[in-house]
């Protein structure tokens, strides 16, 4: 027997298209970059039995490479199209207590301030998310995470930040703790204990609660092996926590070995997007109020540019700028920002915004959603794109071209067919229906 010959868990073979995104092992891709994502015509790939990518390319070459290999599982992707796992860099999924109530606010000419003002939105959120059981809230997280499982999200980033105290802060990132430990779904984890400031606090009260207090029990957590967080985020806004305020919260958890991940320019220009590019943040999110001098700062530091169209389309704000970002060199992702203000949990969904409102092209908007993505999130070397060592997670589409994951609008149900994380169907959809 050739020594290709051990056993596999997943080959997936002679598919119309296997759209790879990247071919090179770039980290991320921007510019003219992102206007053509690599794709390999009647494709196979081999997911080994570590669940990583060990081979793919020609359906021909493939097939001849591993004719002696035995595999736990093979589809047969005859008129399919493969794609990674989609990658969703901001969400908030971890609450009780829906807002539904305040849609019709907005739609009544509201913004998010009077809401917010009004005791809604965080507060809100907050007020029940208190009074939750750990339980609840985390059989709540499974079924939004499973929701978004089967709209093709592989890996997602789960904030705190709806407790605003530690003991609430703790049990959201415990309740995030548990779905990693037990969902197949990949999840980076983020503390955002400055998510707003408390009722009858000042902005300086809540800063300090969040350096004195919850950053050392946090650091205990992690330390002792009982949470795992990747990402430290704040809001930082007019009204909520100011630029000194999110500077020193923001370096204190970079100190903790926590990536820089926050909400930045989202209501007024707040020149966020200097501060994360100064302090070497991973990622800054919203951005719709972004200065020229913001784009700069965040192009030369390879800061990604986390845009959320549904945010801005829910709220009636200004659009990021995609392109100017795009054109300035920044690193552009998306995400679907999954709250009680925005309940959006597919990034099919947010890609066509992104292409709609956003002007950005099919493949910006994909590889937005999945290789930079998971730069924005630190996991482009093992997530992000179809590429040899990286993690077995693909998405097939019941579709002649992959286009039509972005071009059908609200679509997306009808035409995927297989999720797979780590070399394991995890969403097998008998549904879909022929174009």
């Amino acid at each position: 027997m050739s020594k290709m010959s051990p056993n596999h868990k997943l080959l997936v073979k002679n598919a119309k298209q296997v759209v790879l995104i990247c071919s090179n092992g770039e980290k991320y891709l921007t510019k003219a970059d992102m206007q053509s994502v690599s794709v390999v015509e009647n494709g196979s790939v081999v997911i080994g039995s570590d669940g990583r990518i060990k081979a793919v390319g020609p359906a021909e070459t493939i097939g001849a490479q591993f004719s002696e290999a035995s595999f736990d599982k093979v589809i047969d992707a005859t008129g399919m199209c493969v794609l990674p796992g989609l990658v969703d860099a901001h969400t908030h999924p971890v609450w009780s207590g829906d807002r539904v109530h305040e849609f019709s606010m907005k739609l009544a000419g509201a913004s998010y301030m009077d809401v917010h003002r009004a005791g809604g939105g965080i507060h809100f959120t907050v007020e029940h998310t208190r009074a939750a059981a750990a339980s609840e809230l985390l059989a709540a997280l499974c079924g939004r995470l499973l929701r978004m499982q089967r709209a093709g999200t592989t890996l997602v980033e789960c904030k705190s930040g709806y407790g605003l105290e530690l003991h609430t802060e703790l049990k959201m990132l415990q309740v995030i703790e548990e779905a990693r430990r037990t969902l197949p779904i990949n999840i980076s984890s983020t503390y955002c204990g400055a998510h707003a400031v408390p009722r009858g606090k000042t902005v300086a009260e809540a800063t300090r609660d969040v350096l004195q207090v919850q950053l050392p029990r946090l650091q205990a957590e992690m330390s002792s092996g009982r949470l795992s967080v990747d990402n430290i985020d704040v809001f930082c806004e007019r009204g909520v926590f100011d630029l000194d305020s999110t500077r020193s919260i923001l370096q204190a958890g970079k100190l903790m070995g926590l990536n820089i991940n926050f909400h930045g320019d989202e209501l007024h220009p707040m020149n966020a997007a200097q501060l994360g590019a100064e302090l070497g943040a991973l990622a800054i999110s919203h951005l719709e109020e972004v200065t020229d001098e913001g784009i700069a700062a965040m192009a030369r530091a390879k800061t990604a540019a986390v845009l959320l169209p549904t945010t801005a389309y829910i709220l009636r704000l200004p659009q990021p700028r995609a392109r100017a970002m795009l054109d300035a060199g920044v690193v552009v992702a998306l995400g679907s920002d999954f709250n009680p203000n925005a309940y959006c949990c597919s990034m099919p969904l947010v890609m066509h915004l992104a292409c709609v409102n956003m002007r950005m092209s099919m493949s910006e908007a994909l590889a937005a959603a999945t290789i930079n993505a998971a730069y924005a999130l630190g996991r482009s070397h093992t997530h992000g794109s179809v590429e040899v060592n990286k993690q077995g997670d693909l998405l097939l589409l019941q579709a002649p071209r992959w286009e039509h994951l972005i071009y059908q609008l609200g679509g997306h149900q009808e035409i995927i067919r297989y999720v797979v994380i780590g070399g394991n169907v995890v969403y097998d959809n008998d549904k879909t229906l022929d174009l």
